[in-house]
C-alpha cells in the first residue's frame, strides 16, 4: 500500500483526536494500518467510516465494549443474518427508558422542593413535608411543622 491516510487525516476526517485513534487501534476496534516505507501509519478510507460508527454508537449509548461487540459481530456475518444490532438497540432502548423515568422523578421531585422553599438539608429532612426522598430517617424523629 503506497497511498492511504495517515493518522492526522484520519483522525480529523472522523473528528477524534490521534490519542482516541490509536487507543482504538490497540483495543482492536480498529484494524492495525499497514505502513509506509518510512514507517508512517496509512489507513484506508474505511478506518474513518469505522470511527465514525463508533462515536455514534457511543453516543447512542453504546460502551467501548458493546461497540467492539457489534463491530465482531459485523465482521463475521459472511452474508447471514448474525442477530447483532437489533437485539442490543433493543435492550440499549429499554435502558434508555429506565434512565428518562429516573431523571423524570429526580427532576418532579427538584422542582417540588423548589416550589416548596427548601434552603436547607438539613432542616428540610427533619420536616414531614420535605418532597426530598430522605431514606433511612427514623418517622418519629420527623416534626410537623413549617415546611423547610
Amino acid at each position: 500500500m503506497s497511498s492511504g491516510l495517515r493518522s492526522g487525516q484520519v483522525a480529523e476526517a472522523a473528528g477524534v483526536n490521534i490519542q482516541t485513534l490509536r487507543y482504538y487501534e490497540r483495543r482492536g476496534l480498529l484494524a492495525e494500518p499497514e505502513r509506509s516505507s518510512g514507517g508512517h501509519r496509512l489507513y484506508d478510507e474505511e478506518a474513518v467510516t469505522v470511527l465514525r460508527v463508533i462515536k455514534a454508537a457511543q453516543r447512542l449509548g453504546f460502551t467501548l465494549d458493546e461497540v467492539t461487540e457489534l463491530l465482531e459481530t459485523g465482521r463475521h456475518r459472511h452474508g447471514r443474518v448474525v442477530p447483532g444490532l437489533q437485539e442490543r438497540a433493543r435492550t440499549k432502548l429499554a435502558e434508555v427508558d429506565a434512565k428518562i423515568a429516573d431523571l423524570t422523578t429526580i427532576r418532579a421531585t427538584l422542582a417540588t422542593a423548589l416550589e416548596a422553599g427548601c434552603d436547607d438539608l438539613t432542616v428540610c429532612a427533619a420536616n414531614a413535608c420535605c418532597p426530598i426522598p430522605f431514606t433511612g430517617l427514623a418517622e418519629e424523629n420527623r416534626h410537623a411543622g413549617p415546611c423547610c
